[in-house]
């Protein structure tokens, strides 16, 4: 590869968007309007789509080396270059909102890039390359030189704007090229601000007053949440990493920063995860329940609520935009060459047009797990969709579907569906006392019954001594996981230890990675994070420990995990950061802490 590992980028937010910055010093990726919008900064995914780069001229040479940390409970990375001359540290961050505290974050963020430069020892020469590149590298801006010394770059609706303090901003054709020095004790600020060229016109903002405001919004807003579990550390770092991919207008959690950077280099299954997925639901609410952030999940479920609206005949859509936007059409940016020239480059998902059975019992789960927060009767909106979506699931519970993976071939009857369209009739029977006069729990729990039966009696084959991923397959699938944490099976059922003991043994790697099926080529991190409170739930708390210590050395440096992992090289794979690998990681710990809770 030609170009940084996925784990070499820290990911900076400011729940309206987020940011990718490099080891080396270069922003490579930045949708500044929200989170599934068109970048400004594309390299990730084409050398040509764009950069902002801030290092030592020295970086990448004989003697230079990097070390990196977020300030505590922060998504503000700073990082220190180490030169022959001298060392310098660099401090990223998305502006919050001036006076922005606690739940305020995100609310109103002016997407506002700020870089601080700050000499620690010595004098060390600099390099600012900046290259805006809008709407996925489409368009080359023209750059203006400002009164003040900044620049203005313009290309169709983007208009960005470039400050730094005392330092010439010289224009070189398309892009901005500047070396300068900093010695010990002395400080830089650079801020890059997004505006409309027929709207909102950029923010100006005071670089290290902002960042030192950034720096306070966060931890503000961490203050107000307390976890008491195991592995504090790590489950604090996750949940900021969640508040992070959080579109803080509506509450909706991205599944990922990133789109199409691929499961295997050089594949083809390169996906747009910047939506958020109703299939995630209710384990992302757990989450977000175990970190201590009530206020988030009350959130979260109310964007749900309402992007759900009113349930009709056709399948609910398995994931939303940011606003509750149900199509979200899938193309591919021909122009791009992708990550590591893994090609196609894909903006949007067409997953949202499957039938995908198992959805209606995640939104279903999430509601009874909200229960005690919702009153004694349901409010009406909240009471329809319960109604539609149970009913949906009686009607169609039968129907094979395309499995919690969004396979892009044939429909199957997979067995993580049934098993949600069981949990589904579950949890309608156990809120039919919330429901009013038109809940009917015994024709539910007939159908409910009759769901579970199928599942014993199709969906374990005897042959391979295990649940396999689809009835009358028999392909081990990670995802039979589920069965205990959603208490369809308990842990301790011979069939289910069979079960887990199988996917250990034919899809775990060794290292702590559990891949989705046999021929998945990478460790899925979410799974192996599955199989830690399996084996919690079925005593074997060493080993579930072991592995869940394992599996956290998969993090990056500054404690990031992308989707999957490459058991050959330890390589992270695909979008980042994986908003589900740290939903995996908190729910893992809080087994670990309490392997009876929900």
């Amino acid at each position: 590869m030609d170009q940084p590992a996925i784990s070499d980028y820290g990911f900076l937010s400011d729940c309206r968007s987020g940011a990718l910055v490099g080891r080396d010093g270069s922003i490579d990726w930045w949708c500044p309007d929200r989170f599934d919008g068109p970048s400004v900064f594309g390299r990730l995914l084409d050398p040509m789509a764009g950069h902002w780069r801030l290092a030592p001229v020295a970086a990448g040479l004989p003697g230079h080396r990097t070390e990196r940390a977020y300030v505590a409970d922060t998504l503000v990375l700073r990082t220190v270059h180490h030169t022959p001359e001298g060392s310098v540290a660099v401090t990223d961050a998305l502006a919050a909102e001036l006076g922005a505290r606690g739940h305020e974050l995100g609310m109103n963020s002016p997407a506002v890039l700020l870089r601080v430069v700050e000499g620690l020892t010595g004098r060390v020469r600099m390099s600012l390359d900046f290259c805006p590149r809008p709407e996925f590298g489409l368009l080359t801006p023209y750059l203006h030189t400002q009164a003040d010394g900044g620049l203005l770059a313009a290309a169709g609706p983007v208009v960005l704007t470039l400050r730094g303090d005392g330092v010439p901003l010289p224009v070189d054709r398309d892009r901005v090229r500047q070396d300068f020095e900093i010695t010990a004790g002395q400080m830089v600020g650079f801020d890059a601000a997004y505006g409309r060229e027929y709207g909102t016109a950029p923010v100006r903002l005071d670089p290290v007053a902002a960042l030192a405001e950034t720096v306070q919004a966060w931890q503000a807003y961490r203050e107000s949440h307390h976890y008491d579990g195991r592995y504090p550390d790590e489950v604090r770092h996750s949940a900021t990493v969640l508040t992070g991919l959080t579109y803080a207008r509506s509450g909706a959690v991205v599944a990922a920063l990133t789109t199409s950077l691929p499961e295997r280099i050089g594949g083809d299954r390169n996906y747009d995860y910047r939506y958020s997925w109703l299939r995630d639901f209710a384990m992302t609410l757990r989450a977000l329940w175990v970190a201590a952030c009530p206020s988030e999940a009350s959130r979260l479920f109310a964007w749900a609520a309402r992007s759900i609206g009113r349930v009709g005949p056709e399948p609910v859509p398995v994931l939303f935009g940011l606003e509750g936007e149900r199509d979200v059409s899938e193309y591919e940016c021909a122009h791009l060459r992708g990550y590591a020239d893994s090609l196609p480059v894909r903006i949007g998902n067409g997953a949202w047009r499957q039938r995908q059975l198992d959805v209606p019992g995640e939104v279903l789960s999430a509601v009874s797990l909200l229960r005690d927060h919702l009153g004694e009767t349901l409010d009406g909106e909240l009471r329809e969709m319960v109604l539609g979506l149970t009913e949906q699931v009686a009607a169609t519970w039968h129907l094979p579907d395309r499995g919690i993976w969004e396979t892009r071939d044939a429909d199957r009857h997979y067995l993580t569906s049934k098993v949600f369209c069981c949990v589904a009739m579950d949890r309608a029977v156990a809120l039919a006392p919330r429901l009013g006069d038109r809940a009917d729990p015994r024709r539910w729990a007939a159908i409910r019954d009759e769901i579970r039966a199928a599942v014993l009696r199709e969906g374990w084959n005897e042959r391979v001594g295990a649940y396999t991923g689809a009835f009358g397959s028999p392909e081990l699938d990670a995802s039979a996981l589920l069965l205990p944490l959603v208490r369809f099976l308990p842990a301790t059922d011979p069939r289910m230890r069979a079960t887990i003991e199988a996917v250990e043994r034919g899809l775990g790697s060794g290292n702590g990675l559990v891949r989705r099926w046999d021929t998945d080529p990478a460790g899925f991190l979410l799974c192996s994070f599955w199989l830690v409170e399996c084996l919690a739930m079925a005593g074997e708390r060493g080993r579930a420990e072991a592995l869940f210590e394992r599996v956290l050395g998969h993090a990056n440096d500054v404690g990031l995990f992308s989707e999957q992992i490459d058991p050959r090289t330890g390589a992270q794979l695909g979008n980042t950061p994986q908003a589900l690998s740290h939903i995996g990681l908190i729910n893992a710990a809080w087994r670990l802490t309490d392997p009876t809770t929900d």
